[in-house]
């Protein structure tokens, strides 16, 4: 898989994929990650990416020309370009195994007041990561590129994803270790018995009582 990042700000990536299962898909060539400043499409003499808006306001307004050109810099026949912006369709589990299947990923990371409502015109989508408002989308790109990586076959035991929280609509059910007791609170004696049965529907009704208690939503 190939995920192409545009950011005014690539020096923001450095550290969260250079490190653990991200890190390890890289190095294992099962996904390419390429981080592109948009500044540097920019005609503009002084490398201008923005400009105030018509009709007055606040801020600054990211322009088209810079965008535009990088993504068609990078567009195949087989890419989604994705806009990050906060009035996107709420990223969810569900569109996480969706993008993990495609072959060529492109995010836009949007910044300062806004950007020009044209650049919609070439993207695929527009996802949010919730309702709220961070300061660009570079830490909402982070977001969606961990929760995808990890999807890609070879990267983790598929087991591992099955059984995450959200995959069945449910909350992971609880997890013990070592020791057996610890400051008077013992392991479950169900997930000491070996028995496999017992212990998946154990799993599947502790589930179910954290979802209600916790996500009743996800039940509805």
């Amino acid at each position: 898989m190939k995920i192409d990042i545009l950011t005014l700000f690539p020096d923001m990536f450095q550290g969260v994929f250079d490190e653990s299962i991200v890190r390890r898909a890289i190095d294992n060539q099962l996904v390419d990650i390429k981080i592109h400043n948009f500044r540097d499409f920019s005609k503009d003499i002084h490398k201008k990416v923005d400009d105030t808006p018509y009709g007055g306001g606040c801020g600054m307004v990211l322009t088209c020309q810079p965008i535009f050109d990088c993504v068609r810099s990078l567009r195949q026949d087989d890419s989604k370009v994705i806009l990050l912006t906060p009035d996107g369709e709420v990223y969810k589990q569900s569109k996480a195994y969706e993008l993990a299947s495609l072959k060529h990923l492109i995010l836009i990371c949007g910044h300062y007041e806004g950007f020009d409502e044209r650049i919609r015109s070439i993207c695929d989508a527009c996802i949010s990561i919730g309702d709220y408002i961070l300061t660009g989308g570079e830490i909402a790109s982070m977001v969606i590129v961990d929760s995808i990586v990890r999807l890609i076959p070879g990267v983790i035991a598929e087991e591992s994803h099955l059984n995450d929280s959200f995959s069945e609509k449910l909350l992971d059910y609880p997890q013990y270790t070592k020791p057996r007791v610890y400051e008077g609170m013992a392991v479950p004696e169900v997930l000491l018995s070996g028995d496999h049965k017992r212990i998946n529907d154990y799993r599947y009704q502790e589930a179910v009582k954290k979802t209600r208690i916790s996500r009743p939503d996800l039940l509805n």
